[in-house]
């Protein structure tokens, strides 16, 4: 059985419309585990639940964890190369003599564990950790805009980061949707509309975007695209 890792922010997403119940059906799909580590664990329930706001959104999630759709990993292997992956992916661009941290240690901490667990995917919404690991080029040129100004790269950590991340593909949220439109989880909710399919698409779609999911209008309309068949 494979492994699937997530980071929290897809699991967020998920919950913020409803559709956490899509992890069941996904796995057993996938034929995987979906496993997260402590870090993602703590944002996802152990902080909410010491809140008024999020409360009971960190107590709905637990559900899952405790059923085992969701698995928590840890141990001081995983720490040991979360350290050393946050320490080269925050040294690899330089702007105005200072470092850019770019990530932070909970999505950090699920790439650890997708490679300790020799994992091929690894679920996460935020952007600048999936162009770190698929483009770091565009990032670069994403930061240089941002900042307003040039951008140094440090090659010897960039090309560690990527040596030690070789190999894990990363989808979002964006992707899960969409493979659940496609295998038809979805379709409890068509509604007697005009072009009920493409709405259907398009709303989850624009759902999982407006609750944090790292995905463009363009890419929207593109996976519209490619679905065409199925609406």
């Amino acid at each position: 059985m494979k492994n699937i890792v997530f980071d929290t922010g897809p699991i967020i997403t998920l919950s913020l419309n409803n559709l956490l119940w899509l992890l069941e059906p996904l796995k057993k799909k996938a034929n995987a585990r979906f496993i997260i580590p402590d870090a993602v664990k703590v944002e996802l329930i152990d902080r909410p639940l010491k809140t008024k706001k999020f409360k009971f959104e960190a107590m709905r999630t637990t559900r899952y964890i405790r059923n085992k759709i969701l698995e928590i990993k840890g141990g001081e292997d995983i720490e040991e190369l979360t350290t050393e992956l946050l320490e080269l992916a925050n040294h690899c661009f330089k702007a105005k003599g200072q470092w850019i941290k770019i990530v932070h240690y909970a999505e950090i901490e699920a790439l650890a564990l997708a490679i300790k667990l020799k994992a091929r995917v690894i679920v996460i919404d935020e952007r600048t950790t999936k162009q770190l690991m698929e483009n770091p080029k565009k990032l670069k040129e994403t930061l240089a805009r941002k900042l307003h100004t040039s951008i140094h790269v440090n090659k010897n950590y960039l090309k560690r980061f990527l040596e030690k991340t070789k190999g894990i593909k990363t989808l979002r949220s964006v992707e899960l949707v969409t493979i659940a439109y496609e295998i038809g989880l979805l379709d409890k909710y068509l509604a007697d509309i005009p072009e009920a399919r493409r709405n259907l698409l398009d709303s989850v779609l624009w759902g999982v975007k407006l609750s944090g999911c790292a995905v463009s209008t363009r890419e929207i309309d593109q996976i519209i695209k490619i679905e065409k068949p199925f609406l």
